[in-house]
């Protein structure tokens, strides 16, 4: 009996603990500090600055991207979680949406407890997967081009990307989710 007194007790303080972390979580800002690690059809953009810095190899690799049925674009989202209470704020998990110049890419989940430490910050890498084929369907092949070469910072325009977070903390195993969604938005250019 005080094994399941003590076991109780512990649960009803961790339940405590992550209210509190909670609802210091609805004061916090986030933002996308960067966008890391793009990789298109197979191709790293992350020391490209011009369409020359492309070598024979990777242009190459990119046309046959084109051509087949897929076109594989990863990348890394690392969301920046501010927070100015003077105790800290956590979550166990977050449900996302990224758009990206106003189209909707994917949504997923980061199924990891993350604490933001009181008037600290932290850093939460999203990591993004997708077919843009599947996702661009219908845009013509400009487009998709034009897309590709924005967001790998190369094209006129730089990449506006917008993620909706729905933050969660575990109760008694259950997700006790925010209400509503946390929008934050960025432009992004690899120059």
């Amino acid at each position: 009996m005080l094994f399941i007194t003590i076991i109780t007790i512990i649960s009803s303080c961790d339940v405590a603990k992550q209210a509190q972390q909670a609802s210091n979580l609805t004061n916090c800002d986030f933002r996308i500090k960067s966008v890391d690690n793009v990789n298109l059809a197979g191709v790293g953009f992350q020391n490209v600055t011009s369409i020359t810095d492309l070598g024979i190899t990777e242009v190459a690799r990119i046309m046959a991207g084109f051509a087949s049925p897929t076109f594989p674009l990863l990348l890394q989202l690392n969301l920046e979680g501010r927070n100015p209470n003077l105790k800290e704020a956590g979550l166990n998990r977050i449900e996302w949406i990224l758009f990206a110049d106003d189209i909707l890419m994917t949504s997923g989940i980061v199924d990891k407890p993350f604490v933001i430490p009181a008037n600290g910050s932290a850093i939460i890498p999203v990591q993004v997967a997708l077919d843009l084929k599947t996702v661009l369907s219908g845009k013509s092949a400009e487009a998709l081009v034009k897309f590709c070469l924005n967001l790998a910072g190369v094209g006129k325009e730089a990449t506006r990307f917008k993620i909706k977070l729905k933050p969660a903390i575990m109760v008694a195993g259950a997700a006790m989710k925010y209400p509503g969604y946390i929008t934050v938005n960025t432009t992004y250019s690899a120059k």
